[in-house]
């Protein structure tokens, strides 16, 4: 389902190790209505709830929001450390196109702009 890059794992197990706050814990993803292309990505370290899919690698642990499944299959997880835009990156072959901020996107299918947030309203943070 979700693939992540050898530097997302190496990042990943380093977060897990210093803010995880029990052994079940991984990076949680999911997918919600916002953003300035109708859909964003929400990521945080917590357990996982019912229905939800894990996948490991290594220390490395993604917990995939149950409801977020088909927006989010296929995806690969990467790190990217550039100086003004570090972090995790999700490359996403569902994404039809992305906002110019990358904190959101577009699906596949969509409507363009059907779920995209109201002028002036910020897109959101990752």
């Amino acid at each position: 389902m979700i693939t992540l890059t050898p530097k997302a794992v190496e990042e990943l197990g380093n977060l897990l190790a210093s803010r995880a706050k029990s052994p079940q814990a991984g990076l949680r993803l999911a997918v919600r209505r916002g953003g300035c292309a109708g859909w964003q990505y929400e990521m945080k370290v917590e357990d996982p709830e019912p229905g939800d899919e894990i996948v490991e690698d290594g220390a490395a642990r993604v917990i995939v929001a149950a409801d977020s499944f088909d927006h989010l299959r296929g995806c690969e997880i990467d790190f990217s450390d550039d100086l003004t835009d570090a972090g995790f990156k999700i490359h996403n072959p569902r994404a039809a196109r992305s906002c110019g901020c990358g904190t959101s996107f577009e699906a596949a299918g969509d409507e363009p702009g059907q779920n995209a947030v109201a002028d002036g309203e910020a897109c959101g943070t990752p």
